[in-house]
C-alpha cells in the first residue's frame, strides 16, 4: 500500500515506459480519475490514486522510490 504521493514522472519511470505511453493509459482511465478528483494538469498524484494506477496497469510498487 502506498503512503505518500508520487509524480506522474516517477511513476512513468517506475513503470519503465515512455511519458506518451504514461499519458496514454492516464487518458484511458480519466473517468475513474476524474472521479476520485485528480484534474487532467496534477502532477502530484495522492496515495490512494497512485495505488489505483499501479494495480491497473501493473507497476509493482517496490519499483517506487
Amino acid at each position: 500500500m502506498v503512503t505518500k504521493y508520487y509524480s506522474k514522472k516517477q511513476l512513468y519511470v517506475a513503470a519503465g515506459v515512455s511519458r506518451t505511453t504514461f499519458y496514454r493509459w492516464l487518458k484511458e482511465m480519466q473517468d475513474d480519475l476524474a472521479r476520485m478528483g485528480v484534474k487532467t494538469n496534477q502532477q502530484l498524484l495522492p496515495p490512494d490514486v497512485v495505488d489505483f494506477i499501479c494495480q491497473k496497469v501493473r507497476i509493482c510498487t517496490e519499483n517506487l522510490p
